[in-house]
């Protein structure tokens, strides 16, 4: 390995092959991105080489394989940059920051991302979910790109990468916002610790949190509501002791949600537990979630390195005994490396840890003192006698727990280990008023459901309670109908509740009823039912119910049909799901793109999707890549393809018989239009199908085959489909092997296409021929934005025919060129062509033979040329 550090020629590589991929899959999935940051920086990958190294969910031990084949067929240099780059990302972990800087106002804002990529990535993801969080305010990226970016798959260096990937291929100005940005960002500060480990798992953690808690579930489980969006401060009071002798009592002191840990009102120095105490829809729940997103995005409770989140409820269901260890590691984020290091520094450092548990009146346990004292934070016992030692101090003393809880379980016994007792007193009327803006912007409703209020003072009265403002705004149209009324108690205003479900659960064509006593009596013995179940459940501290306590009730199909009862989402593996109130599953579903990447995914899987997905009104956007849908699976898919516009299959081992029967079906789908079929198993025997989708669908948009085993054959065969097609505008074409007689069928095929604005041949073996073709197609085109002809061997013969073309084309604005063995000769024909074409915004040059001398004259000519 020494040896291969010291040289590293391709033989090199070669002959030490089997260490660098141990050295590689050796280490954790964010190094091997790290050394991919290194390498595209140095250009040593192009774009399509990395989108290729980037895939989630593979064997790090075949991506890194995937690399040194890549890394190989860039010669001698391209090893070198490789070792240059695994040491880079050695050191670089180490380092708190990279000593590099760039202009925030560059005219070429993404070359220079990908160019200082490792420095920003190092920069950028400990604020990251500020970053994102400004970019959707300000327009450059829309809310679903940005839960893209936030799915709980990503660590958060992971979604700086994404972030930055969507920057290189978005034109709206998100690039140069971002390198401004990133500039302004402080340096970030190491942690008090070098355990890599640790650092990797508060990473995890931020990033699941963060995902866990961006999304607020409503009472009946209909809407899920971007909390940044709904979310209103509850009035938050310190309790003070009565009847202890001293002056009157003040009133209480009020607290923002951020002072949760402050000094005041302390009970118990010693104590290290904070108690939330509020009625049953008072937004106890709600107020943590919040506390976990402020402390995942960085915003407050920075004092916490780690924060672990416990719902009681579901604790409650756990029968085995457990340790300290496993309810962190197990219960809560698991770490991916480093296990015993991780704990041993939550153990030694308790000051930086916070422990959530909401819920605690839904433990059938009351707090006692008198169990058994456990001190070991590895030794198992009962999960009640685990919290009892947890808030007594015996084990993890010093770490900060906060308990939410309804006020009839709290015990004077439990508030001797209290540090602090917060009520949870609800909205204020301003929060009342404030909430209700938040949920309806449409013009008048807020303020008529504000008016109807305060001209109704006993169900205003109810409103402090956040659950009853959220059953006014759930039921505002019921409450502005004239002459409706409005309720007075909350006896009322949960009937008022009950009738919003059942009208909501009537037939599409049953006839229009309203809210009544008549609408009450239709549903009686169901509601008599369920509400007995309710009651039952409420006595016995029970909120989930198995099949037997469901007969028991006499609760049948069509009691369960109404929507009150729904799975409960947490189960014990290999048993059947429970049920439990207050939700509503997945009717009338409103999705535009249902993404199942990474997923498992088979035949089986696609059969039941497709039999959902069927029934839905408007169409899709379907994304399964990377999984095992397979030709069978292609079958089973079939049935949905009526109400999907774009089907995404990238790596999924589809072969020419699965695409070609899906084409037969897409042929009569006038929704789907656009493909992906990157890094299958297509060959020429799928071009002819192919070609008749491209000339029967006359609305097809995107079609991505990269990566597949297509030869000039085939391309001769496409580009037949593509003279007969006057729609598609993305096609992908990297990393096949069409050659010159394949590119020049495109490029004649393309000379006269009236709507192709990007088209991509990187790594096809295309020539100095294929070139000549391609520069005679950008002469007549007159609609082709970007032209990807990276990993070929264009060398200057190529290049000078190109440079004709550029000369009479008036619509390209990206030329990529990368790695095509050009020399300063052709360069200077492109600068001669550049003179006499001012819609080329960027040429790519980088992995070319051009010496450092010949480079910085090149870059001083003309800022157009990205090398």
């Amino acid at each position: 390995m020494t040896a291969c550090y010291e040289m590293c020629t391709q033989e090199a590589l070669q002959a030490q092959r089997s260490q660098l991929v141990g050295l590689l899959a050796s280490g954790s999935l964010e190094g091997f991105e790290s050394i991919l940051d290194w390498l595209l920086s140095w250009e040593v990958l192009s774009w399509e080489d990395y989108e290729g190294l980037s895939l989630l969910g593979q064997p790090l031990s075949q991506l890194a394989r995937r690399l040194l084949d890549t890394v190989w067929k860039k010669g001698a240099w391209g090893c070198e940059q490789l070792i240059a780059a695994v040491r880079e990302a050695q050191t670089g972990c180490q380092a708190p920051e990279l000593s590099c800087r760039w202009d925030p106002h560059s005219p070429h804002p993404a070359h220079d991302l990908q160019s200082h990529r490792p420095a920003i990535v190092r920069r950028l993801y400990s604020h990251v979910e500020g970053v994102l969080d400004l970019a959707q305010e300000r327009g450059f990226i829309s809310r679903y790109e940005c839960d893209e970016i936030r799915l709980p798959v990503f660590t958060s260096s992971q979604r700086a990468r994404r972030l930055l990937d969507l920057a290189t291929v978005k034109a709206n100005g998100l690039a140069a916002f971002l390198l401004r940005h990133v500039q302004e960002l402080p340096v970030p500060v190491a942690l008090p610790f070098g355990d890599a480990a640790c650092e990797k798992y508060m990473s995890k953690l931020r990033t699941t949190l963060s995902a866990q808690s961006r999304f607020l579930s409503t009472y009946d489980g209909a809407d899920n509501l971007c909390l940044e969006e709904v979310y209103t401060e509850n009035v938050l009071e310190i309790r003070t002791e009565l009847g202890v002798a001293g002056p009157p009592p003040k009133s209480p002191a009020t607290l923002g949600l951020e002072e949760l840990f402050s000094t005041c009102g302390h009970l118990n120095e010693d104590a290290d537990t904070v108690l939330v105490v509020g009625e049953a829809g008072s937004g106890k729940s709600t107020l943590l979630q919040r506390v976990h997103l402020l402390w995942a995005t960085g915003r407050h409770f920075r004092e916490f390195l780690f924060v672990f989140p416990f719902s009681c409820r579901q604790l409650q269901r756990v029968a085995k005994p457990l340790s300290v260890q496993t309810l962190l590691f197990e219960h809560c984020c698991w770490p991916d490396v480093g296990r015993q290091d991780v704990f041993q520094f939550l153990l030694d450092h308790p000051n930086r840890v916070l422990l959530t548990f909401d819920g605690f009146d839904e433990f059938r346990f009351r707090f006692t003192d008198r169990g058994e004292r456990h001190c070991s934070p590895t030794d198992p016992t009962s999960v009640q006698n685990l919290l009892f030692n947890l808030l007594q101090g015996n084990l993890l003393k010093n770490a900060r727990k906060v308990l939410t809880s309804r006020p009839d379980a709290v015990s004077a016994l439990l508030r001797k280990y209290l540090r602090v007792e917060l009520n949870l007193k609800g909205f204020s009327e301003e929060g009342i008023e404030l909430y209700l803006r938040k949920c309806h912007r449409q013009p008048g409703v807020a303020d008529r459901l504000i008016r109807m209020l305060r001209a109704t003072s006993a169900l205003h009265g109810l409103c402090h309670l956040p659950v009853i403002t959220w059953m006014v705004s759930k039921c505002h149209q019921e409450l502005l109908l004239p002459g409706g009324g409005s309720p007075r108690t909350t006896t009322g205003m949960y009937l008022l509740i009950v009738q919003h479900f059942l009208l909501r659960a009537s037939p599409p064509d049953a006839a229009p009823r309203s809210p009544g006593p008549g609408l009450l009596r239709g549903r009686l013995p169901a509601l008599l039912h369920l509400g007995w179940l309710a009651l039952w459940g409420l006595g016995t501290c029970c909120y989930v119910f198995s099949s037997r306590q469901l007969q028991a009730a006499h609760v049948d199909g069509d009691d369960v049909s109404l929507g009150f009862l729904v799975r409960a989402k947490s189960v014990a593996p290999g048993s059947v799901a429970p049920l439990e109130f207050l939700h509503i599953a997945v009717r009338g579903l409103k999705v535009g793109h249902l993404k199942l990447t990474f997923c498992g995914v088979g035949p089986a899987e696609c059969a039941a999707l497709a039999f959902v997905l069927r029934h839905l009104r408007r169409p899709v956007a379907l994304q399964l890549d990377h999984n095992s849908v397979g030709d069978v699976g292609v079958e089973q898919l079939l049935p949905c393809l009526d109400v999907c516009k774009a089907l995404y299959l990238r790596d999924n081992n589809i072969s020419d018989r699965g695409i070609c029967k899906l084409v037969e079906h897409a042929l009569h789908c006038e929704q789907l239009q656009k493909l992906a079929l990157f890094n299958n198993k297509l060959t020429d025997g799928c071009a002819h199908s192919v070609a008749r989708l491209l000339a029967c669908r006359q609305n097809f948009l995107a079609l991505r085959l990269g990566n597949n085993h297509i030869t000039a054959s085939g391309a001769q065969v496409l580009a037949e489909g593509l003279r007969a097609n006057a729609s598609l505008q993305f096609l992908g074409f990297w990393g096949n092997k069409v050659g010159d007689e394949g590119a020049q069928a495109l490029a004649e095929a393309l000379g006269d296409h009236q709507s192709l604005k990007w088209l991509s041949l990187v790594g096809n073996n295309i020539g100095s021929v294929g070139a000549q073709a391609l520069a005679l197609m950008l002469e007549k085109n007159v609609t082709l934005e970007e032209l990807c002809l990276e990993e070929n061997h264009l060398q200057d013969e190529g290049v000078c025919s190109l440079a004709k073309g550029l000369q009479r084309n008036s619509s390209l604005k990206v030329l990529k060129l990368s790695n095509n063995h050009i020399t300063y000769l052709g360069a200077e024909v492109l600068l001669q062509a550049l003179e006499r074409n001012d819609t080329i915004l960027e040429v790519w040059l980088r992995g070319n033979t051009f010496s450092p001398e010949e480079t910085e004259r090149l870059s001083q000519r003309d800022t157009r040329l990205l090398l």
